[in-house]
């Protein structure tokens, strides 16, 4: 068998050989005149109305996926970004010289094929060829379609490969795109309006996490990678906007998984005079919506289990749940040190002493209450101390109007009664900042002219934030994130 540089070698050889034929093995443009559904469709139509007359003539072209010589007569499939259609080409009626030509195609060029349209034998729909041209000569052999891609590194890295190989990837993908245009199609039939706000930015606010820093010459000042889209779109909301949204990247420079990618893709919206119950029926209603679109009803197949995303949801609060799932009651446990103790008695795994009370209770509710909820699930009613965007909720004290939503044991978005005062605005970023000046790493950032935009006066909102790759994930059936990222983050390989 052939090493790849071999197989190189004969490729380039063929692409001389058609060169020296005076033949432009990249033209700069194609005859096709159909894809390959459309080509069949033109066929079927013709057949239906009684096949008068001649069968239509068609260009047709594609990467070729099969090539099978047969003497005097050949086959080969076509795949465009449709379908794959299939050619049949003869000697005696396109030409000794032209079916030479033959000779010097390989799996993975990309080839038109002109002719009119028949029906084989076995009643495939063909193009029988009158003339042949090429589009682009592939130097390099690609992968196996019959076995597949199933090298994992190869998959990630060069995802061309992957998608070249995999029909059921490429299907993947299609699905992605419909998951992202299914969200527009409800929220612009909502009246909301979609919007874009800076991915460079002078501070990470709106969540808690560790920015990618970078440097703009022209400013000679530093910049972050935004980790959220939320306070410039609730700047939005304060200069006159009452719905908006915004599909974008957000960049967190933090750890990698099955469920985390340093760069993904988020959806957060915000509405005026709405608050988080309304909120939480707008996102029932809408990934309900989107799973009909792209999977034809509301319950899907994940590892192992049924999920029924038709609402309404389960509601519960993050108090009830955690007793539910562990006995532990946070309101009873008020101090750093009790919860510590609790958790330390119970044997609790990766326990940190420079852990705060916020981070303590977050990291109980990840082990004992998320993996319980595996049907589409509200946790409402989170601390004010984990939560210092929320409106507190009225007559609970310390608690605040926010809920996270969970699939299938994992958290699929973030959703506030959007808290407006700005002078408790500015009080729990004073907050944040002592625990940043007394070592806590994820912590909300002070950002002024947000507080300043506040200062002018925002109208009660509700706001939400989901993460369109673990739904992707969801509805998609697929274990890792890194499944439903066309390129996702990789180490960069030695040399």
């Amino acid at each position: 068998m052939p090493g790849e540089e071999e197989l190189i070698a004969l490729r380039r050889e063929k692409l001389q050989r058609i060169r020296d034929r005076g033949i432009d093995a990249y033209p700069p443009r194609t005859p096709r005149t159909h894809d390959a559904v459309a080509a069949k469709a033109a066929y079927e139509q013709w057949e239906a109305v009684g096949s008068d007359g001649d069968a239509p003539t068609v260009c047709v072209a594609g990467r070729i996926t099969a090539l099978r010589d047969m003497g005097k007569a050949s086959f080969l499939d076509l795949r465009d970004g449709t379908d794959r259609i299939q050619c049949y080409i003869k000697k005696d009626i396109i030409g000794a010289d032209a079916y030479a030509q033959l000779a010097d195609l390989d799996l993975g060029d990309f080839q038109a094929v002109s002719g009119p349209l028949m029906r084989t034998r076995t009643q495939e729909i063909t193009v029988e060829a009158r003339e042949l041209t090429v589009l682009a000569k592939a130097l390099r052999p690609p992968p196996d379609e019959h076995y597949g891609l199933a090298d994992i590194e190869i998959r990630y890295r060069q995802r061309y490969l992957d998608l070249m190989a995999n029909a059921e990837v490429r299907d993947l993908f299609r699905k992605r795109a419909a998951v992202v245009a299914g969200m527009r199609r409800y929220l612009d039939g909502r009246g909301f309006m979609e919007v874009e706000t800076p991915v460079l930015q002078p501070e990470a606010g709106g969540a808690a996490a560790t920015p990618f820093t970078t440097h703009h010459n022209a400013l000679d000042q530093d910049f972050v990678l935004r980790i959220s889209l939320e306070l410039h779109l609730k700047r939005l909301i304060v200069g006159g906007y009452d719905r908006v949204y915004e599909i974008g990247r957000i960049f967190r420079n933090e750890g990698v998984s099955w469920k985390y990618n340093p760069e993904f893709t988020m959806l957060e919206m915000y509405e005026a005079y709405a608050d988080y119950a309304d909120v939480a029926r707008t996102v029932e209603d809408m990934v309900s919506s989107i799973a009909e679109h792209v999977t034809g009803g509301t319950t899907v197949e994940y590892e192992g289990h049924t999920i029924d995303l038709k609402p309404p949801w389960t509601r519960v609060t993050m108090r009830d749940a955690l007793m539910e799932h562990s006995g532990i009651d946070f309101t009873e446990l008020r101090t750093r040190d009790t919860l510590f103790d609790e958790l330390k008695r119970r044997n609790f795994s990766d326990l940190d002493p420079a852990w705060s009370w916020a981070k303590l209770l977050d990291e109980a509710v990840s082990h004992y209450v998320e993996p319980k909820l595996i049907q589409p699930t509200f946790l409402l009613d989170y601390p004010k101390e984990i939560s210092p965007l929320a409106k507190s909720k009225p007559g609970e004290d310390g608690i605040v109007e926010r809920f996270e939503f969970f699939i299938a044991g994992f958290e699929m978005g973030n959703a506030y009664s959007e808290l407006n005062d700005p002078i408790d605005q500015r009080e729990r970023f004073e907050v944040q900042q002592r625990l940043a000046a007394a070592g806590a790493e994820e912590v909300e950032t002070m950002d002024e002219d947000f507080l300043t935009a506040l200062e002018y006066g925002m109208p009660p909102t509700g706001g939400m934030g989901m993460g369109i790759d673990r739904l992707t994930m969801i509805l998609t059936g697929q274990k890792s994130i890194r499944e439903v990222i066309l390129f996702p983050a990789l180490r960069r390989k030695d040399g």
